[in-house]
């Protein structure tokens, strides 16, 4: 069954071997707890989710010694290649035939929307570490789902916010045309304006993108201070690539601000050409030594630093694991209401509390990348310019939640 599963795509099955005390039968499902990483493994959001994102997982099942109340930890991970229909179908197969307690995860809103719904038919648990669309936490919003690490509005809150106390006032968004990208945009254009601030024009491209300088030069011609890209992956890469190509975005008058970009786009791009750009992240493997003693145990597996969606994988892991020892049960609504208790504060999350919508608070990092003379080593990226607090970057509780009234 399980080599069924994941036919096709990296899989993993991480189980410990050793037999079970009779006392965790009472208390877990299946006598095992079942984690499955649901991500794109081979497509355009790969590096900074893909095999990375299982391996961060397994760091925090090994920190719990692989055990939550005597029961074994077993990790599988499968490819959902971006689109909705795959994902439904292995989440279906994994709750039903599989046992799967938990699935993290999701780049691709669209199929974090779709697992959702399954996993609160089925009483299991989501954890949208790299799904960031405002829809899972207000219209689509579930009691036993948690997204785990930002959403579009606080990325775009924390750029957007940065760029316009420095007069930068007009706008430009060069959009990924399909739900993720449309959030984005629709999240940053609201703060712009909110703020006083003007959005002189939207370019949307396909989704995965392939030629994006006539999106580039269009909105270069608008002649916006700020080119804002609500797009991802490498989408966001080659569009930054095509942009300095034509000296797009290289001037004080006019910067190039990616409303959610990776350490490994930066590390793709090269500090040459992704230098003084802004972003807004939730991780950065440098900032403190709790960030870096996680960061070095996953470059011992990896061979690189991770993302911060791939941090994020470790850190709900972890703490999924930590609410089921809390809670004495792996029973989906318990451990939900035990998370919900608890302060996340973690090598990843800092001053994280869980809000009964399923939106993680918690605080953020505006960073500024470096200037190529200003890094010491290689993924010495960042400058980081301020700590975001939570509840300021984060939107307030929607009246589109349902769970917001009860």
């Amino acid at each position: 069954m399980q080599k069924r599963l994941i036919t096709g795509a990296f899989g993993l099955s991480l189980a410990a071997l050793t037999a079970l005390p009779s006392l965790a039968a009472d208390k877990i499902s299946d006598d095992v707890v079942k984690i499955g990483i649901l991500n794109d493994l081979s497509g355009i959001y790969s590096d900074f989710t893909g095999k990375g994102s299982a391996v961060a997982a397994q760091i925090a099942i090994d920190e719990m010694g692989g055990k939550v109340l005597g029961a074994p930890i077993e990790l599988i991970a499968a490819d959902h290649q971006n689109k909705p229909d795959i994902a439904a179908n292995l989440a279906r197969e994994w709750f039903d035939q599989g046992k799967v307690d938990m699935i993290a995860d999701f780049p691709t809103s669209s199929t974090a929307l779709a697992v959702m719904e399954i996993a609160k038919q089925k009483n299991r648990v989501t954890m949208l570490s790299a799904g960031v669309a405002m829809a899972a936490i207000t219209d689509k919003c579930s009691p036993l789902n948690a997204q785990w690490m930002v959403n579009t509005y606080a990325l775009a809150a924390g750029t957007a916010k940065a760029l316009l106390k420095e007069g930068k006032k007009s706008w430009y968004f060069v959009t990924a045309d399909y739900t993720f990208g449309h959030s984005l945009e629709k999240d940053a254009a609201a703060v712009v304006e909110a703020d006083g601030g003007k959005v002189l024009g939207t370019s949307r491209h396909p989704f995965p993108g392939g030629d994006f300088s006539s999106f580039m030069l269009k909105a270069q011609a608008s002649g916006a201070q700020v080119i804002a890209l609500a797009n991802a992956g490498s989408d966001t890469i080659n569009s930054i690539k095509q942009a300095a190509e034509y000296g797009i975005g290289r001037t004080d008058k006019q910067v190039i601000a990616p409303l959610l970009a990776y350490i490994t786009d930066v590390k793709s791009l090269g500090l040459a050409k992704a230098q003084d750009m802004y972003l807004t992240e939730a991780f950065y493997w440098d900032y403190d030594d709790r960030s870096r003693a996680f960061a070095e145990k996953y470059f011992a597996k990896m061979n690189r630093m991770p993302s911060a969606s791939q941090a994020a994988v470790y850190s709900a892991t972890l703490s999924y694991l930590k609410a089921i020892d809390g809670a004495g049960t792996d029973e989906a609504g318990a451990v939900m209401a035990k998370l919900r208790t608890m302060t996340i504060d973690d090598a990843v999350i800092r001053n994280g509390h869980l809000r009964v919508d399923g939106a993680l608070v918690h605080d953020m990092l505006l960073l500024q990348v470096k200037k190529p003379a200003e890094s010491k080593r290689d993924w010495d990226f960042y400058n980081v310019k301020a700590v975001l607090k939570g509840d300021d970057v984060f939107p307030k509780p929607s009246d589109a939640c349902p769970l917001n009234k009860s």
